[in-house]
């Protein structure tokens, strides 16, 4: 089978986009989960944090299903819907949409820069629900909020949501975010462990300065990565239920992989997070790959988009120059 994929990515999270919205292509879910973790493995010629699949959908302008390095599917991926709302609009020619999701449809749409020359889009982080069943976190009470988790640490206070897949966040000092303890607790909860049976992503935030957040986040079936697009909205959200930011107001968050703006909204008592960044592409390739035995895929082309890599890599190092200061 030839297939074109188009490498992309939203901080620095990357995953290669397969058209199934304007192509007959078309996958078992086991070809889905084996093409993951052929194609995303850092050993190969390629790698990524995962792949994100565009489809045609009957209610949306698209449909999107994230499938991680590790072969799982994620319910949702900020960073990844920032990417495919790029290419479904450059696609359908649009300047907004919407895209159908694992549990919820989100508006997505084109925004101006968030630096100058990259291409930025702002997508609708929600729902956001609070109870420990939609994670699930196994406790006593429904709702876990700054509150400590024993089994996990002495004294970093932890809140619990999904939003809609599941976050685990803490308020740390920069002594913590160099210590191993997130990396530790993070791999607990993603092992067999009695507290998050399905595994949780777990993010460590910082607050820099009034509205502007550090996020680290160790992602469920992928690890750590350059950042996670519901776990920075997520956090914008515990921070401004802690006092720290606002609601209706920009907050920066920076990350290993660049920054974003989140904008935390509060309508009906419901919680919604604009997550604004970019989606820059990096390459575009034809790979031929049988089916049965897709870790033995050859690339036959790749073409790099050099320009939008060269912009993004000095956003980048403005971001790294600025957290060497106030880390």
């Amino acid at each position: 089978m030839i297939i074109d994929l188009l490498k992309s990515h939203g901080s620095g999270n990357d995953f290669f986009i397969i058209d199934e919205l304007t192509t007959d292509l078309s996958f078992t879910e086991e070809e889905r989960r084996q093409l993951a973790l052929a194609l995303c493995n850092r050993d190969s010629e390629l790698g990524a944090d995962g792949i994100l699949f565009v489809l045609k959908s009957e209610r949306a302008d698209a449909r999107m299903r994230v499938f991680n390095a590790d072969g799982s599917e994620a319910s949702m991926c900020g960073n990844g819907l920032r990417c495919v709302a790029r290419y479904a609009i450059d696609t359908l020619g649009k300047e907004n949409l919407v895209v159908e999701t694992m549990k919820v449809d989100l508006e997505v749409e084109k925004v101006a820069d968030v630096y100058e020359g990259i291409p930025t889009f702002k997508v609708e982080i929600s729902p956001v629900s609070f109870d420990v069943k939609d994670l699930p976190l196994v406790i006593e009470q429904s709702e876990l909020h700054n509150e400590r988790l024993p089994e996990l640490h002495d004294t970093l206070l932890f809140s619990a949501l999904a939003v809609p897949n599941p976050h685990l966040v803490t308020i740390v000092d920069s002594e913590m975010i160099h210590s191993d303890v997130q990396e530790v607790l993070a791999t607990k909860v993603n092992g067999p462990n009695e507290l998050f049976p399905d595994g949780v992503n777990v993010s460590f935030v910082k607050q820099l300065e009034p509205g502007h957040i550090y996020v680290r986040t160790f992602e469920r079936g992928v690890g750590f990565t350059n950042a996670c697009g519901t776990a920075m909205s997520a956090s914008s959200l515990v921070t401004c239920l802690n006092g720290l930011n606002q609601l209706e107001s920009d907050i920066s968050v920076f990350n290993n992989g660049g920054k974003v703006k989140c904008v935390v909204h509060k309508r009906d008592n419901q919680y919604s997070i604009d997550l604004i960044g970019n989606a820059t592409n990096e390459y575009k390739a034809t790979i031929e790959v049988d089916l049965n035995c897709p870790e033995q895929f050859n690339v036959l082309t790749k073409e790099s988009f050099d320009q939008e890599i060269t912009l993004y890599a000095k956003l980048k190092a403005d971001v790294q120059s600025y957290l060497k200061e106030v880390l």
